[in-house]
């Protein structure tokens, strides 16, 4: 009782630092408590972190990015890739190649009408492919197909995997060491995370979502992991199958 207390200044991770306060005394035991409001309370104020002392007047608020502005820069930066990607910065039709892959429109041409017609027989497929929507894991019989055959778009039936290039990831989705060919699919940068970007396999004929690609596939091939949607996916096995 009857010492004064200083905290020191603590710097934190996300708010800046915790300028240094002091107590007052505190009255000796048995003491009448003053009725007005004299006495001290521990207050912590926060300082910037470039300016200790705490002054109002020297202290910006943080620049906050709002996250509309994130999401349209990473639209322009996908942009930016798939044109540098598709056209190889020589084709003077590069931002519309771009563009066309933004708005997923393939070589196949429809509304959004006329895929949810065509796709009337499998409603969720439409939802992933045009909606980029995830199904569950494990909820796919095409997870445990182990027959010889090939792997084509639900939407427009272009081949896309090969079934000797399928592997069991654990993970409860087809997953495939790499596609029938690299014009087979188109890959886009995907920021709709935005803290966790990824990169997203489309159907390169009709756009479609299919799903996405890790780099911790199998170390002994390819080394990728093509994590598809089995809704996304028809399966025609061989004819000695």
């Amino acid at each position: 009782p009857g010492r004064v207390r200083t905290y020191p200044t603590a710097v934190m991770h996300c708010i800046g630092r915790i300028a240094s306060v002091t107590v007052a005394p505190t009255a000796a035991p048995g003491a009448k408590r003053s009725r007005g409001r004299s006495a001290t309370r521990p207050v912590r104020t926060r300082a910037s972190s470039d300016n200790a002392s705490g002054d109002d007047e020297d202290r910006k608020a943080p620049t906050v990015m709002p996250r509309r502005r994130l999401i349209n820069l990473a639209a322009a930066t996908t942009a930016m890739v798939v044109s540098n990607k598709a056209n190889a910065g020589s084709n003077e039709f590069a931002g519309d190649a771009a563009m066309a892959v933004m708005n997923r429109v393939g070589k196949v041409k429809m509304a959004d009408d006329e895929w949810k017609t065509k796709l009337k027989d499998e409603p969720y497929a439409y939802e992933v492919l045009r909606h980029e929507a995830t199904e569950r894991p494990f909820s796919s019989p095409l997870n445990s197909e182990k027959r010889t055959g090939t792997f084509t778009c639900a939407g427009c039936g272009v081949p896309l995997f090969k079934s000797s290039d399928k592997y069991d990831s654990g993970t409860g989705w087809p997953s495939f060491v790499e596609p029938i060919s690299k014009s087979a699919v188109t890959e886009v940068p995907d920021y709709s995370i935005i803290f966790l970007p990824r990169t997203e396999v489309r159907c390169a004929n009709c756009q479609g979502h299919l799903g996405h690609v890790f780099d911790d596939g199998p170390k002994d091939r390819t080394g990728l992991r093509y994590c598809m949607n089995g809704v996304s996916l028809h399966f025609d096995p061989a004819v000695d199958a």
